[in-house]
């Protein structure tokens, strides 16, 4: 464990009010924040080497807490990490848990222990405000009436989220079970992902209107100068404006914290930024080296300061674990034409680490993950402990005394040491999973099995800069790689050590043939 002055782009924060020895009970458990950063690459920034993104208060985080050089979201891409954070299970086994249109019913079960869940049983006020992306309701969701099941009932006291992604209508916030500020009756919602509705103008009939283009698939309705992916009818009243969403989010999270301060909280604060399309806040366009794409980076980097500050000010930073974290790696281009990939000017989203978002190497799923608890959490720490954050669950319920049915979280390993920075005694092996392919790392090896390879084609997406590191390999030969000394997975060490593949390919296989069974009782400490 070594002393760095580094930082992940994703924060999650926890902290405790008071504590003792073995396991934490409700009336002295910590309050816990996790903020969730969208598309942060783990050289995104400053504590994890970005140099033309300021990143200042994620940066004080890493200072003051413990900076994960090789934690993982358990997908590369959004929907499914976001269900293995909350449910502590893999997403490959859960049918349907892939990227969800904006109309898609819960992907996750009612009667499913969830993170939130597990704090709600244990006395905690619970809260979820931003990007929810998981589904709402239960088939075709009538966006002007009740909007049921949804946070609510997975164990979330209260609710303000975007319902699925800033790029798909509708482009409204839900509060609790309704459209937020719907005036149903003059102007009722309507939404389709099938085919044109309504009058609105989309981005194929007018791109005059576009701030900047977008390809086909994003060319939808037209809202504040933005095009999305399907079309939507009515509901004015309830547009958001996106220049104020960090803003909206971060004052409603601010107050959630003000209301709740005298009891144990838990607030999970998935963050808008830096997905596409992208237009952060007048005052921060312009004000990285790096573009909008960089821009939208230190608006995130803002929404922590400004949720770090108002733990001080009411005194509970002492009392309050927050982890920073983001949901997979990063991508330039991503249906927009904002300059991303002109502008980047020399910085690498996914520093020295291979591919991004949708893929399956390291810089898809590794992210930047920072665990921050003035008092409990040695200042400054570099931990090398591989951690998931498919652990989550597991983890924080055993820091603040909750116990987990055997059969809830399956993949999720308690590792409460590890993400104060008291052991590196993380996980032995993690699954990674890409948007065509899962990957498996057992301690310094991974392994990718046989083809096809069809996210290498967009490898240029995630990395402007770089050339395509490893040649696409036979159909029928797998991908192995010594992260020790190859982090950026260059070669692939195959022939060389086919001994450690096989093994490495029997594991896989077992892994997946397992599906979630059941954790022996054991296993939870």
């Amino acid at each position: 464990m070594k002393k760095a002055l580094l930082l992940f782009p994703a924060l999650l924060l926890i902290s405790f009010a008071s504590s003792q020895e073995g396991k934490a009970q409700p009336d002295q458990s910590p309050n816990v924040v996790v903020i969730y950063a969208d598309d942060v690459g783990y050289g995104d920034v400053g504590a994890y080497g970005a140099e033309k993104i300021d990143t200042p208060n994620i940066d004080s985080l890493a200072r003051n807490g413990v900076r994960f050089t090789d934690a993982y979201a358990s997908a590369s891409t959004c929907t499914p990490s976001r269900y293995s954070l909350l449910t502590g299970e893999y997403a490959f086994r859960k049918e349907g848990a892939s990227i969800l249109p904006g109309d898609a019913p819960m992907v996750i079960d009612s009667k499913q222990k969830t993170m939130a869940s597990v704090f709600n049983g244990t006395g905690y006020t619970t809260g979820v405000i931003g990007k929810w992306h998981l589904g709402l309701g239960e088939g075709e969701v009538n966006w002007n009436g009740k909007i049921h099941p949804g946070p609510l009932e997975l164990g979330f006291d209260q609710s303000f989220i975007m319902p699925s992604t800033n790029d798909r209508v509708p482009t409204v916030y839900v509060s609790g079970h309704r459209v937020h500020k719907l005036d149903s009756t003059s102007s009722p919602l309507r939404v389709s992902y099938d085919q044109k509705i309504g009058d609105l103008p989309t981005g194929e009939t007018h791109p005059e209107k576009l701030r900047y283009p977008a390809d086909r698939q994003h060319s939808g309705t037209i809202v504040n100068g933005l095009s999305r992916i399907g079309w939507m009818k009515g509901g004015q009243s309830a547009w958001w404006n996106d220049a104020e969403i960090a803003k909206t989010f971060t004052n409603r999270a601010q107050q959630f914290i003000r209301d709740h301060q005298d009891q144990p909280f838990f607030l999970y604060l998935p963050l808008r930024d830096v997905h596409v399309p992208r237009w952060p806040a007048d005052r921060f366009r312009g004000e990285s080296d790096t573009g909008l794409r960089g821009d939208a980076i230190e608006e995130a980097d803002w929404v922590v300061g400004e949720i770090t500050s108002t733990l001080q000010t009411l005194d509970l930073e002492e009392e309050t674990l927050v982890l920073f974290s983001s949901d997979n790696g990063p991508v330039y281009n991503d249906g927009y034409q904002d300059g991303a990939i002109q502008d980047a000017n020399g910085h690498l989203a996914n520093g020295r680490l291979r591919g991004g978002k949708y893929q399956s190497f390291e810089g898809g799923t590794r992210v930047p993950f920072i665990a921050a608890w003035p008092g409990r959490t040695e200042a400054g720490v570099d931990s090398e402990a591989i951690i998931s954050q498919v652990d989550l669950v597991a983890t924080l319920a055993e820091i603040i005394g909750a116990d987990l049915p055997v059969r809830a979280a399956p993949d999720s390993e308690p590792l409460p040491d590890v993400l104060l920075g008291k052991s590196e005694k993380g996980r032995t092996r993690v699954i990674q999973q890409g948007r065509a392919k899962l990957a498996l790392r057992r301690g310094k090896w991974k392994y990718i099995p046989p083809g096809p390879y069809p996210n290498w084609v967009i490898e240029k997406h995630n990395d402007p800069q770089s050339p395509i590191a490893t040649p696409v390999p036979p159909p029928g030969q797998p991908l192995l790689f010594n992260l020790e000394k190859d982090p950026g997975e260059s070669k692939n060490l195959f022939h060389r050590h086919q001994k450690i593949a096989e093994e490495l390919s029997t594991l896989f296989r077992k892994i997946r043939k397992d599906n979630a069974s059941p954790k022996d009782p054991q296993q939870r400490r």
